[in-house]
């Protein structure tokens, strides 16, 4: 396991994520180098902690008790390293777990006024919008800003640094060491010489992932062949495909993760111009996902990897 990106300290030191730099409510921030990875001593879950986050180092004083959170991947590693009883606000977009309080609260149009009034003792954001770092910075309010994952490593040590951020390092590190079992588990049981080919759809238009993605990584665990990586505009990442592209690849699998927002499914492809014969359509490996699921880079990743690996395992040879 890479070390987490942690480092407890007696002295203050902080510059918060994306949101803001603050010293009220336990939390004092100066301005800090990019971050760096450091290796984390055996210190339990005391307080003061320093996190290496996407802002530089952010020093919290001492247990937030008023967190909001304007991430909804985040939201659901709040809860699921059990600092759910801390959170006492969260986004728009965050509808997992349930329980969690949600708000008419943004993180994608941040309202600093209105974060403000719920007296947050921290603020967990993906992204430094409007530059609501520096401006809940101005009046005190500590943020920590930990960005889009971009590799399966990076998102364990995303919600390991929030544990350790929110005083539940071991509930944390309990969490990522079953995502990693998991996640093992599945690559090991992946029958890898089906030497299948997959589409994944982020919308209809449609967009695609690469396997240089977060998204596109999970797949390559199971030894899946992309058929965006040859698309004119792989480059990005994030291809929109035409769909005499996806008819001519012809993939042995396709996923979808425009289901909830698009009303996308089987019968809705086999409509498009040329995909009524696309071999998945015929053969029944169309594969519904959650697209929130597909989407997050929180602990639900290992059950995206789940559906991922049952399409795989139904799936005969090309």
């Amino acid at each position: 396991m890479r070390p987490v990106r942690t480092v407890f300290a007696g002295a203050l030191l902080g510059t918060l994520v994306l949101a803001g730099c603050g010293q009220s409510s336990g939390t004092t921030a100066t301005p800090a180098p990019a971050p760096t990875t450091s290796s984390a001593p055996a210190a339990g879950e005391g307080f003061p902690v320093t996190i290496e986050a996407g802002n530089g180092q952010v020093t919290i004083d001492k247990k937030p008790e008023r967190i909001v959170s304007l991430s909804a991947s985040h939201t659901e590693t709040l809860f699921a390293v059990g600092a759910g009883p801390q959170v006492i606000a969260v986004d728009d977009r965050s509808n997992f777990p349930p329980e969690a309080p949600k708000t008419d609260l943004s993180g994608f149009k941040p309202n600093v006024e209105a974060i403000v009034a719920k007296k947050p003792d921290l603020v967990v954001v993906s992204d430094d919008l409007d530059n609501v770092v520096a401006e809940l910075g101005k009046v005190g309010v500590p943020v920590l800003l930990e960005p889009a994952a971009k590799t399966l490593d990076e998102a364990y040590e995303e919600i390991a640094e929030i544990g350790a951020a929110t005083g539940n390092k071991a509930k944390a590190d309990e969490v990522v060491t079953g995502m990693r079992a998991a996640m093992d588990k599945l690559a090991a049981e992946a029958p890898k010489d089906k030497k299948l080919t997959y589409y994944h759809e982020l919308d209809q238009t449609p967009y695609a992932v690469t396997s240089q993605t977060f998204i596109g990584q999970v797949y390559s665990i199971f030894g899946l062949t992309n058929i965006a990586d040859k698309a004119p505009e792989a480059a990005g990442g994030y291809p929109k495909l035409s769909a005499e592209f996806v008819a001519q690849a012809d993939p042995d699998l396709i996923f979808l993760a425009d289901v909830k927002c698009c009303a996308q499914n089987k019968a809705a492809l086999a409509e498009r111009p040329g995909w009524g014969k696309l071999s998945a359509v015929k053969n029944d490996q169309v594969v519904e996902l959650d697209d929130d699921i597909a989407s997050r880079w929180g602990p639900r990743i290992v059950e995206f990897a789940e559906s991922i690996g049952a399409a795989v395992a139904k799936a005969g040879t090309s």
